[in-house]
């Protein structure tokens, strides 16, 4: 048999193997691990309400009135007072892509965007504008981040309440049980996770 021939066909057979070892058997293997060791996080940390799935823990989404006009494009959503919400999207918490503004510290279009939010958020929460929290202004990078610092869920607290008919002491308690300590210990700032918050605000009573 030429050189050649042996050549390719010891070519073939090592590219065979490495296909079904690294192409079909890791796979496997590390697909069978992680659902017996963490099946939840391994299929997304999905959220469920009545037995239907209504999002991901690791992920945020709008918590949006109705629209008035559904097939009006032009037409703001507004928020739902009756829901905690997440902090600002530059991508409208779209679960299919990420992403922020890019907008700089000197950009014109960024300081608008940052007093508009203030003052809607101060007008929707019913607080001066001056004690609204920088991530009730900001987006995050990603723009699908599920958690807000402690004091912006804390604003939101009394609006709620007033909403569901429920006392301040016990969503002040579900904010208090959703809080996630700082990662590793010691890295960024606790923060609440508004998912999770807002399912176990609804089944409140």
């Amino acid at each position: 048999m030429p050189t050649i021939v042996r050549t390719h066909l010891t070519a073939l057979r090592a590219l065979l193997v490495m296909t079904v070892l690294c192409g079909i058997a890791y796979p496997l293997l590390i697909t069978g691990i992680s659902q017996a060791v963490f099946s939840d996080k391994a299929n997304g940390s999905i959220v469920k309400a009545d037995g239907k799935e209504v999002g991901s823990s690791l992920l945020g989404q709008n918590y949006n009135l109705p629209k008035v006009n559904p097939d009006d494009p032009k037409e703001e959503p507004k928020p739902d007072p009756k829901f905690f919400q997440p902090r600002p999207s530059a991508n409208n918490h779209a679960g299919d892509n990420s992403g922020a503004s890019n907008l700089g510290p000197n950009s014109d279009d960024l300081l608008k965007a940052v007093n508009d939010r203030r003052a809607a958020v101060a007008a929707f929460d019913g607080v001066d504008p001056a004690s609204v929290p920088a991530d009730a202004l900001t987006a995050s990078g990603s723009g699908l981040d599920p958690h807000i610092s402690v004091a912006y869920a804390k604003e939101q607290v009394n609006r709620v309440a007033k909403e569901r008919s429920l006392p301040a002491d016990t969503l002040n308690q579900l904010v208090d049980k959703y809080t996630e300590g700082r990662s590793l210990g010691f890295l960024g700032q606790e923060g609440v996770n508004v998912v999770l918050l807002n399912k176990a605000v609804s089944e409140a009573k």
